[in-house]
């Protein structure tokens, strides 16, 4: 009788889900990047801004640039980005990130590129860190529609004969997989998409080497086909993105003071959303990428989030990272021998790719948390990031956090 009744509640959930498939339809779907080369190359990518097969080439090669343009909906509808990513000769893990510039800004990188506008920037030393980071005087800074960390070599060094294959196989994987893919619900920035009849997006790779990363980029969008399933109309504001895209430091000011971010609600707005996106890095084995930090976010006063961002299973990711340095550590391992259980030391192979990160693994993607603001209504607020145990860079200790955050709300 209990088997019987799982049964009907599995069948029923299969077909609300199915039904809930059918109630949408694809309107929109294209490849946006399709296996291109992001690399750093100053001899095939030559000078600070070009034109290329119909993409925008920025930084000799580590950022890409294309317009789309999406519908726009009558009906509720959704949005989904995928990432394919292998390695084209790139060893390391680096960040990258697939983004959307506003339309409504007043200057871009590109801009910045053609040498027809700086980035605006605040008054004082410290604020220059956050040039183009922030919004200031009509500039918006780019939202991300995907961050991820390339994992080490994935594809392009995966052993092809027996003899290497053994030795840097774990016997705990299968093998070493040909690619990463990462998929996500951008749903709630489509209306970034759909700003104008078309918007730049980008693919950014930190890669310093002309092999670099060959990747594949594409969006789709589905709509309602149910009548009276109304499209909410939706807004993003950016408040700020501190990845160094273009002639950008990397960001350390958090171990300096707390990010304040002032931005302004219209009267009709109702559901805002803070969406939040945090990884730590550099700073070798004892810096922000490995070491645990609290962040806390504060909106008007009042704290809306205190978290330690972190991953701790890296070790999932093995297959991804063929690349990795690997060393040896010597541990007691019990053990069943003929004998029966007994207890050994060994040396165990331990994985770069293995260790736990501030708030991401070589291969993963970091997803955005999603705050609610309830009751934020009409009017000037302020939104505060601190991280209290962030690093300084220095020398080639290079801390620091990427952090992009936006909010949406609802008319």
């Amino acid at each position: 009788m209990i088997r019987k009744a799982i049964l009907f509640l599995f069948i029923c959930a299969v077909n609300q889900t199915i039904s809930k498939a059918a109630d949408y339809d694809t309107v929109y779907h294209q490849v946006i990047f399709d296996n291109v080369v992001v690399n750093f190359d100053e001899k095939q990518n030559p000078g600070a801004i070009f034109e290329r097969n119909g993409m925008i080439i920025m930084a000799n090669g580590r950022i890409l640039l294309k317009k789309v343009a999406l519908p726009r909906n009558r009906r509720d509808a959704r949005a989904i980005v995928s990432v394919k990513l292998a390695s084209n000769g790139d060893p390391w893990d680096k960040a990258g990130s697939l983004f959307v510039i506003p339309a409504a800004t007043s200057s871009s990188m590109m801009d910045v590129a053609r040498g027809t506008a700086p980035y605006p920037v605040a008054n004082g030393d410290l604020e220059k860190t956050l040039r183009g980071m922030i919004p200031d005087k009509g500039y918006l800074p780019p939202v991300e529609l995907m961050r991820f960390m390339t994992p080490f070599g994935v594809g392009y060094y995966n052993p092809k004969d027996s003899v290497q294959r053994e030795q840097i196989t774990p016997v705990y994987i299968d093998g070493f997989a040909e690619n990463v893919e990462w998929v996500d619900d951008i749903t709630d920035r489509l209306p970034l998409l759909q700003e104008q009849d078309s918007v730049y997006v980008g693919l950014a790779i930190d890669s310093w080497l002309p092999t670099g990363y060959k990747v594949t980029a594409q969006i789709t969008m589905t709509e309602s086909n149910v009548k009276g399933n109304r499209a909410k109309k939706r807004h993003v504001l950016p408040l700020c993105n501190t990845l160094a895209y273009y002639l950008q430091d990397y960001c350390d000011y958090f171990a300096k003071r707390p990010l304040i971010l002032d931005f302004d609600l219209p009267k009709n707005c109702k559901d805002a959303t803070l969406y939040y996106i945090v990884s730590g890095h550099g700073g070798h084995s004892g810096g922000d990428e490995f070491t645990p930090c609290e962040n806390i976010l504060q909106l008007d006063g009042r704290e809306i989030l205190r978290y330690t961002p972190w991953r701790n299973d890296c070790a999932t990711f093995r297959r991804l990272n063929p690349s990795t340095g690997v060393w040896l550590q010597k541990r007691q391992v019990r053990y069943i021998s003929p004998k029966g259980r007994a207890v050994k030391e060994i040396e165990e192979p331990v994985a770069s790719s293995d260790k736990s990160r501030s708030n991401w693994c070589p291969g993963s993607m970091v997803p955005p948390l999603a705050i609610p603001l309830k009751n934020l209504g009409k009017g000037r607020h302020q939104a505060s990031i601190s991280i209290p145990k962030a690093q300084p860079s220095k020398g080639d200790l290079l801390n620091h956090w990427l952090v992009s955050a936006w909010i949406v709300w609802e008319e």
